[in-house]
């Protein structure tokens, strides 16, 4: 029986979600599996990749055949690099313990690689974040100035009508000013003022005139010194 290492699909539309099985080579793509021996999920940035590593390596040892991108996962995720240090230990190229220390530099090296991708995404992100929201706080500055000089001239182009508003009650209160003080009521006035000036010219005209009169009554009235006969 041909076995191959391949991705069922699982999911919902346009998030797939895959498991890495082991399956016969016959069977359907989403149909039965031998067994599932991990999970990849492409959603995720970068890719979240589970393996069983050991299970792996048993069936690639079995004589089973990954499909491209299973043998991708597989690469990434060190099975390859353990089925081929297995193969020189049969050999006896090299001890266990030589290659679990060269498969754990690796894991190890790959691992800071990831960290770095993770950490690089995640300060791509924090930057994006930070200039879309200087983006929006440079668009509500500008909408508030619009909204600031829209106001301002409103203010300006309505100063003019209430200056003129202003200039016709002044106006107005300056011709009800002149209609309470009528030209009659102010001939009126000269007329009293003009009585009054000539009542006190009489007063004070009046006590000489009297006393002319009544001089020239006495002088009338007083007869001739008579002349005394000479001796």
């Amino acid at each position: 029986m041909s076995v191959k290492i391949r991705l069922q699909r699982h999911g919902k539309k346009q998030k797939p979600f895959y498991w890495v099985v082991a399956a016969d080579a016959r069977s359907k793509r989403d149909g039965k599996y031998l067994e599932k021996i991990g999970t990849y999920n492409p959603n995720t940035n970068p890719a979240t990749i589970e393996l069983n590593l050991d299970s792996a390596v048993k069936w690639l040892h079995n004589g089973a055949q990954p499909t491209d991108t299973a043998k991708a996962i597989l690469s990434y995720k060190g099975a390859l690099l353990k089925h081929h240090l297995d193969g020189g230990i049969r050999k006896g190229a090299l001890t266990q313990e030589q290659a679990d220390a060269k498969l754990a530099a690796w894991l190890e090296a790959k691992s800071g690689k990831v960290d770095a991708k993770k950490e690089g995404l995640t300060k791509a992100q924090a930057a994006d974040k930070a200039k879309a929201f200087k983006a929006e706080q440079d668009v509500n500055a500008k909408r508030l100035a619009t909204a600031a000089q829209a106001e301002a001239d409103a203010i300006a182009a309505a100063t003019p009508a209430v200056e003129e508003e202003a200039a016709e009650v002044e106006a107005a209160a300056e011709e009800v000013v002149v209609e309470e003080t009528p030209a009659t009521e102010v001939e009126t006035a000269n007329e009293v003022e003009t009585v009054i000036e000539e009542v006190i010219v009489t007063e004070e005209a009046t006590p000489v005139a009297e006393v002319e009169t009544a001089t020239e009554e006495v002088t009338e009235e007083a007869p001739a010194t008579e002349k005394t006969p000479e001796a």
